[in-house]
Parts: structure tokens; sequence; C-alpha cells
């Protein structure tokens, strides 16, 4: 049977060079495998393309409700549909498109905002929708005076 300690440290040099080459040039075709294809990048789902995701009402008057409407595209495959729509306060009323989006449609998502005190306000909307990020948060922010 054939020991490593036997050989020579010339012949056990040129052995772990040889070991090491051949591993090397494994790994360079594993990574050439991986690197020079190219995945099909395909969006099976609903997908949001939201024109905004924040607005700012910049300085608006005492209990005079704001409203924006935020719009968006379904860029996905499928048609989209919004299933929950839910301002972080009871200041913020929506409105929203109820009907299933199709793929390249447009919709909305509408935010009003009536301050009922002064000072910097910043609520959120959360929507809920059959998109791979299945939640979006939209932000309406502003500063209230008297």
């Amino acid at each position: 049977m054939f020991q490593l300690n036997q050989l020579s440290p010339m012949k056990k040099t040129i052995i772990l060079m040889l070991a090491t080459v051949v591993a090397m040039v494994a790994v360079a075709q594993q990574l050439a495998l991986t690197t020079n294809t190219s995945p099909i990048v395909r969006i099976a789902d609903a997908a949001f393309v939201w024109d905004e995701t924040v607005y700012d009402f910049g300085k608006i008057k005492l209990n005079e409700p704001v409203a924006h409407e935020f719009t968006f595209t379904n860029a996905g495959d499928e048609p989209l549909l919004i299933a929950a729509v839910k301002a972080s306060c009871g200041c913020t009323v929506t409105e929203y498109t109820k009907d299933p989006i199709p793929s390249g449609g447009k919709g909305y998502v509408k935010a009003t905002y009536n301050a009922a005190k002064a000072g910097v306000f910043s609520k959120t909307v959360t929507i809920t929708a059959n998109t791979s990020e299945s939640t979006v948060l939209l932000t309406i922010k502003g500063e209230v005076v008297e």
C-alpha cells in the first residue's frame, strides 16, 4: 500500500501542488457555470410600481382637510388586488381602487388628512395586496398652522 510519508519531500510538494491545481480548476469551472448563465427573470405575481410613496403637503391650515392620491401601475403578470388599506390614525381617511387591476393597468390610493392640532405631522397608510411584497407603506407629512 502507498504511504505518503515514504515519499521524498520533493515528491510530496509536487503531489500537493497537483492537488491544489486540480481543486482550483474544479472551482473555476463551477464558478464559470454559475456566473455565465443568465437566469430567466419573470414577474409571476402582481407588482406595484408607485409614482411616489411619500407626499409632503408643506404647510396646511388647521381643521381644513387635505388629500393626496398616490398612483401606481401593476407591473406584474397577474391582476393586482388590494385586500386592505389601513391608515395609522383616525385623522386620515382612505379610498382606493377596489377592482382588480390588470397587468399594465393603473390604480390609486387616496389619503385625506384632517388636522385637529397644530404642528408637524407624519402619517402612514399600509396597503396589503397580492404582490410579492405583501404590504406597502405610503407616507403623508407636513406642518399644520393655525
